[in-house]
C-alpha cells in the first residue's frame, strides 16, 4: 500500500466516529473547511486583540447555548423555549460559589456546582414533564413559563436579605464581582485571563460539537431520531422513549449551563435579563435560521446574528431586534428547514443533475 492511501485510511478512521446519516458534512472537503474555520476563529485574538477576544468569547458562549437547543429540538423533537433557564442557573450558581470561596478553589468549585445545578434542574424538570405525560407544544409552553418565573423571581431579589454569603443577587441590577474562570485548589492553580478564556470557550464549543456528532450518529442517536419521527412506533420496537427524551433534555440542560458559566465568567456579571423573553427567543431564532437539524448551521447562525446585532448596537441603531425578527420571518417562509439544510439540498440536487448532452448533428438525425 502506498503512503498516500495509508494517510487516507488514517484520516478516514479519525473521521468515522463523527460521521453518519444524522449529520450534514461527511466528506473530506467538509472537514477541511471545518478545520479552516476553527483555525480562523483561533486566530481572531491574534489578529484583533483582547477586546475582540472578550467579545468573541461571549458570542461563542451564545453559540454553545444555541447548539444545546439544536440537539434536543432538531434530533429529538423537543422544542424548549426555556433553554436560557439552565443558562442562567449555571451562571448564577457559578457566581455565588466563586464569590464565596476564595482563591482558585472558588471558580473550580463554581464550575462543578454550576454544571451540577443546571444538569439537576434539567433532569428534575424533564422528569416531571415527560413522565407526567407532557408532550409536544405543552413542553414548549411549560419551559417558557418556568423561565419567566425565574425571571420574575430573580428580579425581586434586590434587597439586602437576598444574599448568599458574600454574593448579593442584586435583583434587576444583577450580581457583580464574579471572578474570572480559573482551575486549581487553594492558592495553586491556573488563572484564565481574557484571551485564555476565549480559547477555553472555543475549545468547549468544538469539543461539544464533535461529541454531539458522535452521539447522534451512534445507536442512541438513531433512537433519538426515531423518537422524533414517530414516538409511538419507536415504543412498539421496545425503546423507552420517555427515558430517551429525559436523557436528551438533561444533556441539553448541562450544555446550556456550561454556556452560562462561560458567559458569566467572561462578563464578571449576570442579571435576570438572561431569563427574559427576548433571551429565551434567541436560541429558537438561531436554530430556526441556521437549521434545527444542523449543529453547525445553528452555531453559524448564532455567531452571525450576534455579530450583526453587536455592530448595529455599536452604531447606535435600534433596529437589531427588527433585523432578527425579519430574518426569522423570511427564513421560515422561504426555507422552513433552515439555511444549512437548504444549502445542502441545493448542493445535492446540483451534483445529481445530469450533464446536458449535445444535440445530435443534423446528419445523424437523418439516419434513415
Amino acid at each position: 500500500m502506498s503512503t498516500g492511501s495509508s494517510d487516507r485510511g488514517l484520516l478516514a478512521g479519525l473521521r468515522r466516529p463523527f460521521e453518519g446519516p444524522n449529520t450534514m458534512g461527511n466528506s473530506p472537503a467538509f472537514w477541511l473547511g471545518f478545520v479552516a474555520a476553527v483555525a480562523l476563529l483561533a486566530a481572531a485574538p491574534v489578529l484583533f486583540g483582547q477586546y475582540a477576544a472578550a467579545t468573541g468569547a461571549v458570542f461563542l458562549a451564545y453559540a454553545l447555548l444555541g447548539m444545546s437547543l439544536c440537539f434536543i429540538w432538531g434530533y429529538c423533537g423537543i422544542l424548549s423555549f426555556g433553554q436560557v433557564a439552565f443558562f442562567g442557573i449555571g451562571g448564577y450558581t457559578f457566581g455565588v460559589v466563586a464569590i464565596n470561596v476564595a482563591s482558585f478553589s472558588g471558580p473550580t468549585l463554581g464550575l462543578l456546582a454550576a454544571l451540577l445545578a443546571s444538569t439537576g434542574f434539567a433532569a428534575a424538570l424533564g422528569y416531571f414533564m415527560f413522565y407526567g405525560g407532557v408532550r409536544d407544544v405543552y413542553v414548549t409552553i411549560l419551559t417558557l413559563v418556568v423561565t419567566l418565573v425565574l425571571y420574575t423571581f430573580m428580579g425581586q431579589t434586590a434587597g439586602g436579605e437576598w444574599a448568599i454569603g458574600d454574593a448579593r443577587l442584586g435583583g434587576f441590577n444583577g450580581m457583580s464581582g464574579v471572578p474570572d474562570l480559573g482551575l486549581g485548589v487553594g492558592s495553586t492553580g491556573l488563572e484564565i485571563g481574557i484571551v485564555a478564556h476565549y480559547y477555553v470557550t472555543l475549545g468547549a464549543l468544538v469539543a461539544t460539537y464533535l461529541g454531539l456528532r458522535a452521539l447522534v450518529n451512534g445507536r442512541f442517536g438513531y433512537a433519538m431520531v426515531a423518537t422524533r419521527e414517530d414516538e409511538t412506533r419507536t415504543e412498539m420496537f421496545g425503546y423507552n422513549t420517555t427515558f430517551i427524551k429525559l436523557t436528551v433534555f438533561t444533556i441539553g440542560g448541562a450544555i446550556a449551563g456550561l454556556a452560562g458559566v462561560l458567559f458569566t465568567a467572561q462578563n464578571n456579571y449576570i442579571d435576570p435579563s438572561v431569563f427574559g423573553i427576548t433571551a429565551a427567543a434567541l436560541p429558537v431564532v438561531w436554530a430556526s435560521v441556521g437549521g434545527r437539524t444542523s449543529l453547525l448551521g445553528t452555531v453559524s447562525a448564532a455567531l452571525t446574528i450576534q455579530v450583526v446585532d453587536y455592530w448595529l448596537a455599536l452604531s447606535g441603531s435600534e433596529w437589531a431586534l427588527v433585523f432578527i425578527g425579519v430574518l426569522l420571518v423570511v427564513v421560515v417562509l422561504l426555507m422552513p428547514e433552515g439555511i444549512a439544510p437548504r444549502l445542502r439540498t441545493m448542493l445535492v440536487e446540483y451534483r445529481s443533475t445530469p450533464e446536458p448532452t449535445d444535440p445530435p448533428a443534423a446528419a445523424e438525425e437523418v439516419s434513415d
